[in-house]
């Protein structure tokens, strides 16, 4: 997923912006029902998959963008090469973190956490980058607190599937914000600097003889090589349509990808949506709609 928070805007919308987007925002939010279909494959695996597969996909962008030279530049600089492995680091926890809430029967978490992660954006805003929020924004984030502490107290225990998704996907989104390489040429730069470590634990588990891909079907194979396409062109297609709309319709247009998680996890995977889920989603609900219309006020 991505955060609209850290994303440049233009001067103003285009409908090519507003398709790439949309596009980009669809295709995160049908991503359980892929990820459902490899959950008999180890979540490490289907991760590592994930990384060595989105390689050859965001090299080829580039080369046909021509948008090669900032890349080399970066692999030849230790301090942005530093900074990459921490979004990098950050990016694959929050990866392997989803691939194991949609094995787990957790999408209904999986969807509140991206939910939430506007607003925990805007906090560490303010915290971190010392932005001033607006009365209507302080209300809006301590209204999602309200769900999350609503949540706890009605399971008995923290939704620290939903948190550790707001969490990896904030601090990603906020380091990412001082790296200065553009998108398509940071994702690049993550993904190879993740894949020697992938492929080492693919190897690993080869030489032990546990490499569910030596010996899956044509099918699963298929699923597992795929797992680079679905990973990298929504982000690649999000970054190039972001570029083309305002902030505050990239902020919105956000909602799309875990409103459909959601009723992916409610309708299709039929995962239980009891009293604590029917108090905390519509307060989570209110809290976004406040953002929007605040956002939309600030905007005018």
């Amino acid at each position: 997923m991505s955060s609209g928070a850290s994303s440049p805007a233009s001067a103003g919308d285009t409908s090519r912006g507003f398709a790439f987007a949309l596009a980009a925002y669809l295709m995160w939010g049908g991503l359980p029902l892929y990820l459902k279909a490899l959950e008999h494959v180890p979540v490490l695996e289907v991760l590592a998959h994930r990384v060595i597969w989105s390689l050859p996909v965001a090299l080829a962008v580039l080369l046909v963008l021509r948008r090669t030279d900032a890349l080399r530049a970066a692999l030849a600089d230790p301090g942005m090469l530093a900074m990459a492995a921490v979004t990098a680091a950050l990016i694959s926890v929050n990866w392997g973190i989803y691939v194991w809430a949609i094995q787990s029967d957790q999408a209904l978490q999986a969807a509140l956490g991206y939910y939430i992660n506007p607003l925990f954006s805007i906090a560490l805003g303010a915290l971190v980058l010392r932005e001033r929020l607006s009365v209507a924004q302080w209300a809006a984030v301590g209204l999602a607190a309200a769900a999350v502490v609503v949540l706890t107290i009605e399971t008995g225990r923290l939704p620290l599937v939903a948190l550790a998704l707001t969490l990896s996907w904030g601090f990603y989104a906020l380091c990412k914000r001082a790296l200065p390489i553009g998108p398509n040429q940071g994702f690049t730069l993550e993904v190879l600097l993740l894949c020697p470590v992938a492929l080492g634990y693919l190897a690993w588990l080869g030489a032990r003889g546990e490499l569910y891909m030596a010996q899956a079907g044509g099918l699963d194979i298929a699923l597992l090589l795929g797992c680079g396409l679905v990973t990298a062109v929504p982000l690649m297609v999000y970054a190039n349509g972001a570029k083309l709309l305002r902030l505050s319709t990239i902020a919105i247009m956000q909602y799309i990808a875990p409103t459909f998680i959601f009723l992916i996890a409610v309708f299709i995977f039929a995962e239980p949506f009891g009293r604590a889920q029917m108090i905390a989603f519509p307060m989570i609900w209110a809290a976004l709609a406040l953002y929007s219309f605040e956002v939309l006020r600030q905007r005018r």
